[in-house]
């Protein structure tokens, strides 16, 4: 039997397409199992039944036409209880469901196993023969392993559009994907295509390089001016910060980068066109690598330039809709910034793209213009959706095709009550953030590209709990300068001044890799990273200690944290190095004071050696995403397993409960930074707590602050030892639910089933 397994397993593997590989293994199945039947029942969870895909023995025409929902019949019973059922007799047992269009009426014997891959049920593979016969244990096993085998090709091709769902023709169908920026909306589905195909370029020797040079030079300057009326139609619409990717978009295109790289390559024998997609192609490559969420996602935007720039070189012009219906949910394999800055804002009320993730460009900009967006959604049948009534929801990351009046109907409910909260919150976004009984919480905001806009923040603020001084390394081609970095450092400290500004020393390594600077590591979370590459690296850290102190001349708000300290030693270091970085500029006549200094709690080590690193800094800022990671051995980005990723996870809050009791012991000043902040369950939690202040993304402080002016502290610590008594992120979850119902605060958190 182990032999014939192998043999149908490598037939499966080799098979075209996945269709292909069904029919291929029911037909061997049967034949070496000498029964009369095996059939394959695919889970479809836009419709949540079982649908009968692929069979040889039952009538071919029931085949997409047959579907029972979980524990209906003997498949929907084996599905429900995830566990083989063999039967010498199925017409006996009760649960036997006849359908007169699979003919099998003829059969009495019956063998279902389920199909689960990574404790989900995607289907069931059953055999079945006319002559009552009660399958062995090798029968049973063998089929057990198949299906095992079946549930990883299986689940591949589901998240890679590999399998042709067959709930798409009819009714009402649903997809999943990657929540990427929160809000609902209904409107019609408008499917945009990519400028330009970068695999379908041919090689070509050119015949005149310097005129295949001069039209790359013209199809590059279009492009810049393409981009940069797209981010003129934003301007008003977002920040600085957000219209700050437009410049990377400019970088990107400038002599130093992809222009001169493709004009090497020409002059090396290629055309234009095959010169501009092996390049892109081999950063595209190179950054889809990158273990870091914020570089894989310029791939993006690589990708997005060379198509762009390629059609022009091919004389083309971005397939867009000349004319766009009100309510327009944008679709697309890969949306860009440039893309989004084409659509009428009017109009334009949500994003679903294939590929991407929460972190990309088009999400940054998405969340700061208020549209709702999911990425990620790798099972889209993008040929058919255009012109379709959907209804996209972005908090649980849902597109529904042709949506129900029901559906329909509650979701516009939602979308009502959710316009109406944001319309009250604005009201009382100048006020302070404080309790009922007098309890002030300070509430900061991150950033991270070049300049906010922060004319509208100033008043609602603290200040700056984390500014990511990485992302300007991110989007040059080398090491940014002293006088660079001073600039861009200065720009973020007048914006905000009075206000405190804490800015992060460089936190690269392993997981954060720079395109001129790589690191590769097999385990990378555990690696180089940190302060352990700046201190390793001297050179470069005290060139941005320096800029940082040149930044600060005169306004005094600067605060420098250190990231991903493991032992005392590194902070040691890391003030010897400031220390000398303020001499250094004394004696070039530019006299600076000593900043408060700050260390980042994310590694575990750092909660049992508090006091010691108490003795030698001014704050501390928890960073309650990367001390989730590590306290739970969850890779949150892996996403075998990022479902355990919880930070409602009972070690995860009794941590952070015995972190805020060490601190005030100390009386040291503790900010937290993270989701976990910007969530108002957690903010009234960490509260409750005893942390001094949170500091979280801007979308975040209108709903953070409504619950904080809602609660009184009390409240907030009661909150807190009810929720340390309970036993499972469940459990913690749904009493936070309970509780700030009973508050009238359930508004504040997003909608649930």
């Amino acid at each position: 039997m182990l032999e014939v397994l192998r043999r149908i397993i490598q037939e499966v593997n080799g098979a075209r397409n996945l269709e292909a590989a069904l029919a291929t293994m029911v037909r061997r199945i049967r034949k070496a199992m000498r029964t009369d039947v095996c059939s394959f029942y695919l889970f479809d969870g836009t419709i949540d039944r079982l649908v009968l895909m692929e069979t040889i023995g039952l009538r071919a025409q029931a085949v997409g036409r047959v579907s029972l929902e979980v524990g209906e019949g003997l498949v929907g019973l084996v599905a429900k209880r995830e566990e083989p059922l063999n039967l010498e007799d199925a017409q006996a047992h009760p649960q036997f469901l006849y359908f007169e269009a699979t003919g099998e009426e003829r059969y009495s014997s019956f063998l279902g196993v389920p199909i689960i891959h990574q404790r989900r049920m995607l289907g069931v593979l059953v055999v079945q023969q006319s002559e009552k016969r009660r399958f062995d244990e090798e029968d049973e096993a063998f089929l057990v392993t198949m299906a095992a085998q079946l549930a990883g090709v299986l689940a591949h091709a589901l998240a890679t559009g590999g399998l042709n769902r067959p709930s798409m023709p009819g009714g009402q169908a649903r997809f999943t994907g990657v929540a990427a920026s929160p809000g609902m909306a209904i409107g019609e589905a408008v499917v945009i295509a990519a400028p330009a195909d970068l695999n379908s370029v041919p090689d070509l020797i050119p015949t005149d390089v310097e005129y295949e040079i001069a039209r790359l030079k013209e199809a590059i300057g279009r492009v810049r001016d393409e981009i940069r009326a797209a981010g003129e139609r934003l301007a008003s619409r977002i920040s600085a910060q957000e219209l700050a990717l437009f410049d990377v978009y400019q970088q990107m295109l400038g002599e130093a980068a992809l222009s001169q790289e493709v004009e090497k390559r020409i002059r090396e024998g290629q055309w234009a066109p095959g010169a501009l997609a092996d390049v892109v192609r081999r950063h595209v490559q190179y950054l889809e690598r990158v273990d870091d969420n914020y570089l894989r996602e310029r791939a993006a935007d690589v990708r997005d330039l060379g198509r762009r720039v390629l059609a022009h070189l091919q004389e083309e012009t971005p397939q867009t809709p000349a004319v766009y219906p009100d309510s327009t949910i944008l679709v697309g394999d890969e949306i860009s910034v440039a893309m989004l800055g084409e659509v009428p804002r009017e109009k334009l009320a949500g994003l679903v793209s294939v590929r991407g993730s929460s972190t990309s460009h088009v999400a940054i900009v998405a969340r700061a213009m208020g549209i709702p967006t999911v990425s990620g959604m790798v099972d889209l049948p993008l040929p058919r959706l255009g012109g379709n009534r959907v209804v996209l929801d972005g908090h649980r990351g849902r597109l529904f095709v042709r949506p129900t009046p029901e559906l329909e109907s509650h979701y516009q409910s939602l979308i009502d009550e959710e316009r109406a909260l944001m319309e009250v919150l604005e009201h009382e976004q100048d006020l302070p953030s404080r309790t009922p009984d007098g309890h002030d919480m300070p509430l900061m905001v991150n950033t991270g590209l070049a300049v906010d806009a922060v004319a509208s923040l100033k008043s609602r603020i603290g200040g700056v709990g984390l500014y990511r001084t990485e992302v300007p390394f991110m989007i040059t081609e080398r090491f940014p300068g002293e006088q660079e970095q001073t600039r861009l450092y200065r720009d973020q400290l007048e914006s905000f001044a009075p206000l405190p500004v804490v800015m992060r020393t460089l936190d690269i390594g392993g997981d954060k890799d720079l395109p001129y600077f790589p690191i590769e590591e097999a385990n990378p979370f555990l690696g180089w990273r940190g302060i352990r590459v700046t201190l390793d690296h001297p050179e470069v850290l005290m060139v941005q200690l320096r800029a940082m102190l040149r930044a600060s001349q005169g306004l005094d708000n600067l605060q420098v944290l250190l990231p991903m300290v493991t032992n005392v030693e590194e902070v040691d270091d890391a003030l010897r190095l400031l220390d000398r970085a303020i001499l250094e500029l004394g004696e070039e006549g530019v006299p600076v004071s000593r900043p408060p200094v700050g260390v980042m709690l994310e590694v575990p080590a750092t909660l049992y050696q508090l006091d010691a690193l108490a003795r030698r800094v001014d704050f501390f800022s928890v960073g309650s995403n990367d001390l989730t990671q590590y306290l739970l051995a969850v890779d949150r980005n892996n996403p075998r397993v990022a479902e355990l990723y919880d930070a409602c996870h009972p070690a995860v809050l009794s941590a952070m409960a015995r972190l805020a009791e060490d601190t005030r012991r100390l009386d040291m000043p503790t900010s937290v930074c993270g989701e976990m902040a910007g969530d108002p369950a957690g903010a009234l939690l960490l509260m409750g707590m005893g942390f001094d202040a949170l500091s979280m993304n801007a979308p975040s402080l209108p709903r953070v602050r409504a619950a904080i002016r809602r609660v009184p502290l009390d409240s907030a610590r009661e909150l807190v030892a009810e929720t340390l008594r309970l036993d499972s992120p469940g459990e913690v979850r749904r009493h936070l639910a309970e509780r700030l119902g009973g508050w009238d605060l359930a508004h504040l958190l997003p909608p649930r089933d």
